[in-house]
């Protein structure tokens, strides 16, 4: 059975986003794979976090995936600062990766340019730990956006270099995949771009339904259509696009007729997309809250996916060493 491995930092709650856009495809991946889900806590460094909001963005999102439905009999789900031996294959990559590609990646770009005063060595290193992430499980394929392409290829070059350096065909090379052929956009509610934490555009798995009725009908708008069957302006598109996903068919085909004989009412189009939304969310919602609540549960499932992650990641380091040429522990 092939190997996948995913992570994500724990900055905050999920949203309709990153439900539809990854956690919907881990529920099929994790009958199909040996999948590792993991919480990227180390990664979450870069910007100086206070020690209290770690701890409690770690079990927001392990709340956050046992409710989805990601099931710890099936998958491995652990928090990445309890697998020290990634930290170790962290080092030996970085020993062969060098200054000039790791600034040329975009990623590392941008974020220097939007925090100019905190370019610190872990952005700049972001794509060897995140190989070292991947390959400590010599995975063979990993679920991301395209904004993760180029830290993608990052990896598959530092897990090419380490076997070409050392003689050996060691590591795989992880290829970038999705389970459907055409990746779920969530838009955002801002009239633009996708849904995001650092946006301001979300709505979260966790929003009550007074909260979601809130933020959608905040959404931008314009004064509606003045000739049948108008093309939609991206604001609009946007809100059908969130209705197809959420609503049933029936709901999403009524309002678009209305939208294209000029007869669409926006107040009525957001109330249905809010009751429709808090429908989909309500029954995660109580599920996050009861498990949350659980700390034994959660102790629990964080410990034994601790386990099942490290027997793997030291398998692993056990044989870099040897490879290289240090003695196993």
């Amino acid at each position: 059975m092939e190997t996948v491995v995913s992570g994500i930092r724990p900055t905050g709650n999920l949203h309709l986003g990153n439900y539809f856009g990854a956690v919907k495809s881990f529920l099929q991946m994790q009958n199909e794979y040996n999948c590792f889900f993991f919480i990227a806590d180390w990664h979450s460094l870069t910007t100086h976090p206070h020690p209290d909001n770690i701890v409690s963005g770690v079990r927001k999102i392990l709340a956050e995936y046992l409710a989805c439905g990601i099931d710890p009999e099936k998958a491995t789900i652990y928090v990445q600062s309890d697998v020290r031996e990634v930290l170790e294959l962290y080092l030996y990559l970085n020993m062969n990766a060098y200054l000039g590609e790791l600034e040329r990646t975009t990623s590392f770009k941008e974020k220097a340019r939007k925090q100019p005063e905190n370019v610190n060595a872990g952005l700049l290193t972001y794509p060897t730990l995140m190989a070292s992430d991947i390959i400590i499980h010599k995975a063979a394929k990993v679920p991301v956006g395209k904004d993760q392409e180029q830290n993608m290829e990052m990896a598959r070059k530092f897990a090419r270099r380490f076997n070409t350096f050392y003689g050996v065909d060691y590591f795989p090379e992880p290829a970038s995949f999705s389970l459907s052929n055409k990746a779920v956009k969530v838009p955002g509610l801002d009239g633009s771009g996708k849904m995001g934490k650092s946006e301001g555009n979300a709505i979260y798995l966790i929003d009550d339904e007074k909260t979601i009725k809130k933020k959608v009908m905040k959404a931008v708008t314009d004064s509606g259509p003045t000739v049948p069957n108008s093309e939609k302006p991206e604001a609009i598109g946007n809100l059908f696009t969130m209705m197809e996903i959420v609503s049933s068919q029936d709901t999403y085909n009524y309002f678009n007729e209305k939208y294209a004989t000029c007869e669409i009412r926006y107040g009525d189009l957001k109330k249905q997309l809010a009751e429709d939304i808090n429908m989909f969310c309500s029954p995660i919602r109580e599920r996050i809250q009861d498990i949350a609540s659980n700390t034994e549960y959660m102790d629990k499932v964080a410990r034994l996916g601790a386990e099942k992650a490290r027997e793997s990641a030291s398998k692993t380091i056990q044989e870099v060493r040897r490879i290289i040429g240090f003695k196993p522990y």
